[in-house]
């Protein structure tokens, strides 16, 4: 790759600071000479990765053999029902001491409700 043009926005840039052409940047002048090669990515891999993973194929018969564990989605989203239900269940809870605390009040301190 050859070195920047002195037309160049980053070579002007440079040379108002005090940058000599032919030298190293750094405060002992001892780094690169030349900008680093840049290339357009196209793909949404990360930066250092080269080719893309391949995902393991499912098998047929590994989908019948007996000493593979089975996938738990069903426990699982019973799991998530029970955690539905019992978050219903306390929200219905609060609503009903809220509205107990609500008509306490309206009975002892009907002036303030």
């Amino acid at each position: 790759m050859a070195a920047i043009g002195s037309s160049n926005v980053g070579f002007q840039l440079l040379k108002k600071s005090g940058w000599k052409e032919g030298t190293g940047l750094g405060a002992q002048e001892q780094g690169r000479l030349e900008p680093i090669e840049t290339r357009v990515k196209n793909n949404k891999r990360g930066l250092g990765s080269r080719e893309p993973k391949l995902k393991p194929k499912v098998d047929e018969d590994s989908e019948k053999d007996p000493k593979k564990p089975k996938p738990e989605a069903p426990k699982k989203k019973a799991k998530l029902a029970a955690k539905r239900i019992r978050k219903m269940q306390e929200e219905e809870k609060r609503l009903q001491e809220r509205e107990f605390e609500m008509a306490f009040f309206r009975e002892f301190w009907p002036d303030n409700v």
